[in-house]
């Protein structure tokens, strides 16, 4: 029987974590949920920031998958190439006991995760061991291995792109004069599930009228009206997997200035997705999109950067913005959503999945409900 992909990737973590610097580290510990499902196959959520379902101890010769009796028979069934050991009191005071079994001097963790109270309790009690082991950052190995997607992982985000693009139609004939946000939000999650998701990837976002000025805009009671912007942010988690898109529609005719802002914002996407191939930086792309935006006067209203990578996240590696060039690979999957908003009076927003291919972007969300004007 084939290494399964589990055993693939801690082999390249260990690969990774030697080339960096081998004298850094000789264990690592990942606390974050995505990380620990992408190397171990573990699904459980954490429930709270706080409160840790589980945690994998990885050195060049052993994989532990430390949680406690609640997942206890769900991570011997899912993380086959892990010895899972239970916790019977406090992470901190068993921990210890975990890094001197594996012969740990010094312990890479995920600093963007780790709480400080925790950070400090363990820091204490592992310098007290003798010999004594020290905390050191990881420095995001794991979400670097993350940023290219595997075969399996392509096609899970395809499923997902698929479900929410159909629940987005599905959503736009729905949508009606006199419905609230609320309302409207409620009903993305509804068809979501329906369609055999996990869950929504994020809270959907439905902005209309003034609200839709806002980019990240939470839904109100505010009866969604005629002739105005309505921005609808919605995704999926297929698999463990994500999607997310976006669109602006209007029922009726856009009032005065939104046909240009709306042709600006589909022009401004369609010039960096032109542009998405291997090597790419994204940079690049940011600019693409923003000069468009700024050359026909709306520069000030296009705040945000112009995309994310998605995967097991809804926002991971890599960031697209005007500030710290990624020079993008082959296999990476990201949005492009450009937009426009006008303080007062609404905003546009477009936005897609891409998927850099060989030679060039494909485009996983489905290019429905797009105006021609």
């Amino acid at each position: 029987m084939g290494q399964s992909i589990y055993h693939k990737r801690l082999t390249a973590l260990r690969g990774r974590m030697l080339s960096v610097d081998p004298a850094s580290c000789d264990a690592g510990w990942i606390i974050q949920p995505e990380n620990r499902r992408y190397l171990s196959g573990f699904k459980a959520g954490d429930t709270h920031f706080t409160e840790s379902s589980g945690s994998l101890l990885i050195n060049q010769d052993r994989s532990l998958l430390v949680t406690d009796s609640r997942y206890a028979l769900e991570a011997e069934r899912e993380a086959l190439d892990f010895e899972v050991r239970t916790l019977k009191q406090d992470l901190a005071d068993e921990m210890p006991l975990w890094v001197r079994d594996m012969g740990t001097r010094t312990l890479g963790f995920e600093q963007d995760y780790l709480t400080w109270g925790l950070h400090r309790k363990l820091h204490d009690r592992l310098r007290a061991m003798s010999p004594g082991v020290h905390l050191v950052p990881l420095n995001g190995l794991v979400e670097g291995m993350r940023e290219v997607k595997e075969p399996e992982e392509i096609q899970a985000l395809e499923a997902a792109a698929d479900l929410i693009s159909d629940v987005l139609n599905e959503m736009v004939r729905r949508l009606k004069p006199g419905m609230t946000e609320k309302e409207a939000a409620w009903e993305i999650e509804g068809l979501t599930r329906e369609a055999g998701a996990e869950g929504v990837s994020f809270p959907p976002i439905v902005a209309s009228g003034p609200n839709s000025a806002f980019p990240h805009a939470t839904p109100t009671d505010r009866r969604i009206g005629t002739n105005e912007p309505i921005i609808m942010d919605l995704g999926a988690r297929l698999n463990g997997y994500c999607s997310d898109v976006t669109r602006t529609v209007f029922l009726g005719e856009p009032p005065a200035g939104f046909r240009t802002i709306y042709r600006t914002v589909r022009r401004a996407q369609l010039a960096a997705i032109e542009d998405v191939r291997p090597r790419v930086e994204t940079t690049h792309l940011d600019a693409r999109a923003r000069n468009l935006i700024r050359e026909a006067g709306f520069g000030d209203c296009f705040g945000h950067g112009l995309g994310h990578g998605v995967g097991l996240a809804v926002h991971e590696r890599p960031r697209v913005g005007p500030r710290h060039p990624v020079e993008l690979k082959k296999g990476t999957v990201f949005t492009i959503e450009p937009g426009i908003y006008v303080p007062g009076k609404g905003g546009v927003r477009l936005e897609e999945m891409v998927l850099i291919e060989g030679t060039g972007p494909r485009v996983l969300t489905r290019n429905d409900h797009f105006y021609d004007f």
